[in-house]
């Protein structure tokens, strides 16, 4: 009976170990983007703040961070990069509201907020155009082996997203909706 106890207190613990897993979250952000996270341009009037993050359980051997943005659903044949974060250090595990707007400095000196395809540096919100439905974004946070990309702010997304998959340890996503 003792060795009956035992055994399940070594596979309870073994089970809650290996169900922690990298993982993104947001204490805003639900299912749908609201006002606060719309662009506000193209169309739209919102307040274009990007969504607070935090993450957990980074994969042993994280040097840094990156987050991006995409919407997969926009009628471009390649999608659409909204927001492109890097050289987050490793010991950061929280980006607050409005991080991605640079003129705000509430992400260290040393992050870079490149290249979008609205051709800016921050994050640009959801704005679809009318009548194409539902536009399915992407937040990815990817756990890093190197300290920095070798990239400035004016990377576009093609060459950031390579210089990622060439340094990617794991990466967690949230996934959001939006129509107009």
């Amino acid at each position: 009976m003792k060795n009956n106890y035992l055994f399940i207190v070594i596979l309870l613990l073994g089970m809650s170990i290996s169900a922690q897993t990298f993982t993104l979250k947001s204490k805003e952000l639900g299912g749908q983007a609201t006002n606060k996270q719309l662009l506000n341009g193209f169309g739209c009037v919102g307040e274009n703040i990007s969504p607070q993050l935090f993450w957990e359980n980074a994969p042993k051997g994280t040097k840094s961070f990156a987050i991006t943005m995409y919407d997969e659903s926009a009628p471009t044949g390649s999608g659409w990069w909204h927001w492109i974060v890097f050289d987050i250090p490793a010991n950061l595990v929280e980006l607050k509201a409005n991080a991605g707007n640079p003129t705000q400095k509430l992400v260290p000196s040393t992050v870079i907020q490149s290249m979008t395809d609205f051709k800016t540096k921050g994050y640009g919100g959801p704005c679809p155009p009318e009548g194409s439905g539902f536009h399915k974004y992407l937040i990815t946070i990817h756990a890093l082996n190197t300290d920095k990309l070798g990239l400035d702010e004016n990377a576009n997304p093609a060459l950031v997203g390579f210089m990622l998959q060439q340094h990617l340890i794991e990466k967690a996503t949230l996934v959001f909706y939006f129509k107009k």
